[in-house]
């Protein structure tokens, strides 16, 4: 097999005959991420691909990533370079749960995590993100309860910042729920003078203890402004090295190094090569549940 860097060059001479573009989530690897056209979170990078004229969408992330890509782009060919790159989150709720979801609390409103299944989604009131869970919550004027899935951590965090009262599933991601406040305060002791930065799918004990509570595109953006020289960094280690690439002379810490997403590490520049050079494995999502999931993401996108 060649070296990287010939393997990178033939990947974007290929991504330019084929008129394609390469997405990368924040937390994959660093030879993903070097080749790719647009990085970010999974809706970002979904949203940015339609203003673009590509005729086709590799999207280096997990399956719930590239379904939302293939949401917003209907008539772009949606690639994922990789077979069993799930998400335990998106996988812990189903169509189904939400159907029982449903009968236990009629009428109330259902505010779906956009890391979940095209087919959830399709089956919600309107989506969120883990940077506008709340907003989305008090856009909901005419209720006072609201049901959140799939992340319990996330509908915690929201419940302290509205006066709604919100009922969740008990859906967690198993990278950020298995930080321990413990292990916070170690990191903090041995870089006392560093900015704890967290996501809001950490529990609520270790959220209690952050300087800033943000998702993957708002630590970014927050580090990058900040005068803060150093940080802990509460969410899968991928991300420091789009940090420490933009900002080298800060210094980030995780907080913890057991926070390590396999499934966001499976796809290979070997991969992304093959998936370009065949086109499979194609994502697509059924029509009907294509239509009802996009009600669902368009109603967040036009809250001002």
């Amino acid at each position: 097999m060649p070296g990287t860097v010939d393997l990178q060059r033939q990947i974007q001479n290929l991504k330019q005959a084929r008129r394609a573009l390469l997405l990368a989530h924040n937390y994959q690897p660093p030879e993903i991420q070097d080749i790719a056209d647009l990085t970010g979170d999974s809706l970002e990078l979904s949203r940015q691909a339609v203003a673009t004229d590509a005729e086709i969408i590799v999207f280096c992330g997990v399956h719930f990533m590239a379904e939302t890509a293939a949401i917003l782009n209907p008539n772009r060919t949606v690639i994922l370079p990789g077979t069993d790159v799930g998400c335990p989150m998106a996988d812990m709720i189903t169509p189904q749960d939400l159907t029982r979801v449903r009968i236990q609390y009629p009428g109330v409103p259902i505010v779906t995590y956009v890391n979940s299944s095209a087919a959830v989604k399709a089956e919600s009131t309107i989506c969120c993100t883990s940077a506008n869970s709340v907003k989305v919550v008090e856009s909901l004027e005419q209720a006072d309860t609201v049901y959140m899935v799939p992340d319990q951590n996330l509908a915690k965090y929201t419940a302290r910042h509205t006066q709604k009262r919100i009922h969740y599933w008990k859906g967690y991601c198993p990278i950020h729920h298995q930080l321990q406040p413990d292990e916070i305060q170690a990191v903090k002791g041995k870089h006392p003078g560093a900015m704890f930065i967290a996501h809001p799918e950490c529990r609520p004990e270790v959220l209690e203890l952050a300087d800033l509570v943000s998702s993957t595109s708002g630590m970014l953006r927050y580090v990058k402004a900040s005068s803060h020289r150093e940080f802990i960094i509460g969410t899968e280690i991928g991300i420091l090295y789009p940090m420490r690439k933009e900002n080298p002379d800060k210094q980030f810490y995780p907080a913890s190094g057991k926070m390590l997403c396999t499934n966001m590490k499976k796809i290979s520049l070997e991969d992304v090569y093959r998936s370009l050079e065949t086109l499979t494995p194609r994502i697509t999502v059924p029509e009907p549940v294509r239509l009802r999931a996009l009600n669902a993401v368009n109603r967040m996108l036009a809250i001002p």
